[in-house]
């Protein structure tokens, strides 16, 4: 990271570890107890630190009769994130996930290798903050800690197929020329006799192709291995057809469609078939090459998807525990 990213996250670290001093906060003279997570326990001071930076700003910029409901309001969300930082680190105990020293020294030494900072100044900056190694420690052991978790529990589940990267290249990075015009993917499952054995082996044959697009299987994939067509070579893409050159029978399914569905299967004379809409912007002409944007587009998709996972998996986990709130 940038030295200024170093410092600035110095400096979070240090905020995070003031003493808290809302005004509603002043006088609180004994630690209690403000929520309960399965065996553990967050303390009124647990929240203070962990909000310090946010609630400093609201005592200092919220006008003063809107201090209290705003310190309430940031005080619920911040515990909330606390909650969950929790339920996630008993996870990773119950899993007997662990950070060593020898990681967080690695880690801590890399952090210093990449930004060019000795050991001597890291650790002066850190004073200059109001902080001091353990707690810079505790911080990025929590971090690694969660980093692991995630790691074994989500990254696996999140996979960014290059079909995926085209239709939000498609969607994002072109404009459009021809209206009324699309671009569709399509298999076929035929049977030689039209017989009801033939029929039924061919229908579940199409209802088992449909059922790995829909959990997620790449249609192109699937349609190169299961389709009978001859534009499964293409992976079933048969290209763009304006809406006048459609069948009666695809129109009825195309036009239902927004770009990225896949339709039901129709049955036709000689099998049955469905359909996937790519795009419905016709011809198209690329603002910059897919080439130059992939990258992009994929790291942008990966981190939509992980966050959707951390954030459906969390709940998961909330869900599953004994959670009591005493704020």
């Amino acid at each position: 990271m940038p030295k200024m990213r170093y410092l600035s996250a110095l400096l979070l670290l240090a905020l995070l570890h003031l003493p808290a001093t809302p005004a509603s906060a002043a006088a609180e003279t004994v630690d209690r107890v403000v929520a309960v997570v399965n065996d553990d326990v967050i303390t009124f001071s647990d929240l203070n630190r962990e909000g310090a930076p946010i609630f400093k700003r609201i005592t200092q910029q919220a006008p003063p009769d809107q201090i209290n409901a705003a310190l309430l309001q940031a005080r619920q969300q911040v515990l909330s994130g606390l909650i969950d930082k929790l339920i996630v680190e008993q996870r990773a105990a119950k899993l007997n996930i662990t950070v060593s020293d020898a990681e967080l020294d690695e880690a801590i030494s890399s952090i210093l290798a990449r930004n060019n900072v000795t050991r001597a100044k890291f650790l002066q900056d850190l004073a200059m903050m109001g902080s001091n190694e353990k707690q810079y420690r505790d911080s990025l052991r929590v971090q690694i800690l969660q980093s692991k978790l995630v790691g074994q529990e989500i990254r696996a589940k999140v996979v960014i197929t290059e079909e995926k990267i085209k239709e939000y290249y498609e969607k994002n990075y072109t404009e459009k020329i021809t209206a009324d015009a699309y671009h569709i993917l399509q298999m076929g499952f035929s049977w030689k006799e039209d017989t009801p054995d033939e029929k039924a082996a061919a229908l579940k044959k199409a209802e088992e192709a449909r059922r790995l697009v829909l959990a997620g299987d790449d249609f192109r994939s699937v349609a190169r291995k299961m389709s009978d067509l001859p534009s499964a070579a293409d992976g079933g893409d048969i290209g763009v057809f304006k809406k006048e050159e459609l069948s009666a029978a695809m129109r009825k399914q195309i036009l239902s469609l927004t770009p990225g569905q896949t339709s039901p299967l129709v049955e036709t004379a000689t099998g049955y078939q469905m359909f996937k809409l790519l795009s419905d912007k016709g011809n198209i002409r690329a603002q910059q090459p897919l080439e130059a944007v992939h990258d992009e587009i994929r790291d942008l998709l990966y981190k939509q998807a992980m966050d959707s996972q951390y954030n459906k998996w969390v709940k998961e986990l909330r869900d599953e525990a004994y959670i009591k709130t005493m704020l």
